[in-house]
């Protein structure tokens, strides 16, 4: 029988590895959902968050495409299979009081699509880093 390396150690170890697997899955992510074949937004769309993303890094910030952040959470099981799995703490997020409102005025249906979009980004990127995380898992197990 395998035997499965503790829990803690098994976070500790993939939590050093989260910075990378979140730049390959955000870079993943954007390309699939805002310039593959069935863009979520129209092409202005991407060119406002571009823009505001553009504006907030000038300003000293993250940006709208470095704002979003994630973690590993266990799920608490005492099981022999290690059950952890990631969650996006922070969507980034356009509100008329918010950094990413940026000096343009959007009207409220366009806000609403953007924050939509980047809710939708945010998930994807974390599903594309707990699938990385799965493969962590599998190899540390096997």
């Amino acid at each position: 029988m395998a035997k499965f390396p503790d829990e803690r150690q098994l976070v500790l170890r993939a939590r050093s590895q989260l910075d990378q697997w979140t730049k390959s899955a955000r870079m993943e992510a954007y390309t699939e959902l805002f310039e593959g074949d069935d863009p979520i937004l129209s092409p202005e769309e991407v060119q406002m968050l571009d823009a505001l993303d553009s504006e907030l890094e000038r300003e000293g910030g993250d940006g709208v495409w470095g704002t979003d952040q994630y973690g590993i959470h266990t799920a608490g099981t005492s099981s022999p299979n290690t059950s952890l799995g990631v969650v996006c703490v922070y969507h980034p997020q356009i509100t008329s009081d918010s950094v990413l409102r940026g000096a343009d005025d959007l009207d409220d249906e366009t806000e609403e699509r953007l924050n939509a979009a980047l809710w939708k980004y945010s998930e994807r990127v974390a599903t594309l880093i707990e699938a990385k995380l799965d493969d962590f898992i599998r190899q540390t197990q096997g």
